[in-house]
């Protein structure tokens, strides 16, 4: 059969499989495969970015089984790739309708059934902005297809920038709307900034905001509204007690006044 981008996966007649890439090359998938080069993300701050995305998609999302999303992770796409030792890692992805309860150590496009990322978000620095608005950008609009593509560095709150795949295959510009936030349509979500505090760090990061505009909320964030809406409703519960339990001293002290004694009643 053929995959949806950029790679066919032939069975043989012994039932085994083999691969054809858009290079011309023939063979079996690749298994000497690494998931981690020991390279550090470029800061504390780029860390923190890269988990308040995924960490926040999975709250959402925490009753659904059909999408996988990571970050700093390897994807493999060529045998070419392999050989080269060419990794490629972005620091956020998201692909949507798979299962997303396999284990995986990374993305490999030829056991994912010639899956590519439909979302991915790169947290720039000035040492890799003109990469990740170049290199990366045309790999993955010209190899990966990916739906939409975002850069945003952590340390400088202007630098959102994101761009959609058209029906033409390229990618466009994504205008942003008043709040400078940009609509990723696979994802259904708008990506924009928020200045608050993550991990003991203030300072303005990426995040998502759902359709209305309401912020996406990290586990613990969601937790702590939770416990906030549960102490209000008892505290509206009291509230409403208290004012029966004084309505019924009122009425009991009037029906005194006319003679009547209430525990009668």
């Amino acid at each position: 059969m053929t995959t949806e981008k950029n790679l066919a996966i032939v069975d043989r007649d012994d039932s085994s499989t083999y691969f054809v890439f858009d290079d011309g090359e023939t063979h079996n998938p690749p298994t000497d495969l690494i998931f981690d080069d020991g390279e550090p993300l470029e800061s504390n701050r780029h860390r923190t970015g890269m988990n308040v995305l995924i960490r926040s998609l999975q709250q959402l999302w925490c009753d659904r089984n059909d999408y996988f999303t990571g970050g700093n992770m390897f994807i493999y796409y060529s045998s070419t790739q392999v050989r080269n030792r060419d990794f490629r890692g972005p620091d956020f992805f998201a692909v949507l309708n798979i299962d997303g309860t396999n284990t995986r150590q990374g993305w490999v496009v030829w056991d994912e059934n010639g899956r590519y990322p439909d979302v991915i978000v790169e947290l720039m620095s000035p040492s890799t902005a003109a990469i990740d608005k170049g290199i990366k950008k045309d790999l993955y609009e010209q190899t990966f297809r990916t739906s939409d593509y975002f850069v945003y560095d952590p340390f400088n709150p202007h630098s959102l920038q994101g761009w959609h795949l058209d029906d033409n295959q390229k990618y466009q510009p994504l205008i942003p709307n008043e709040h400078g936030w940009l609509w990723s349509r696979r994802l259904g979500l708008w990506l924009g900034t928020w200045e608050g505090t993550v991990e003991r760090e203030t300072t303005i990061w990426a995040r998502f905001y759902d359709a209305a505009g309401n912020l996406v909320l990290l586990p613990e964030e969601a937790a702590k509204s939770q416990a906030e809406a549960a102490k209000s409703q008892a505290e509206v519960a009291k509230s409403q007690a208290e004012a029966a339990k004084a309505k019924a001293a009122r009425l009991a002290a009037r029906l005194r006044e006319l003679g009547e004694d209430p525990d009668m009643l």
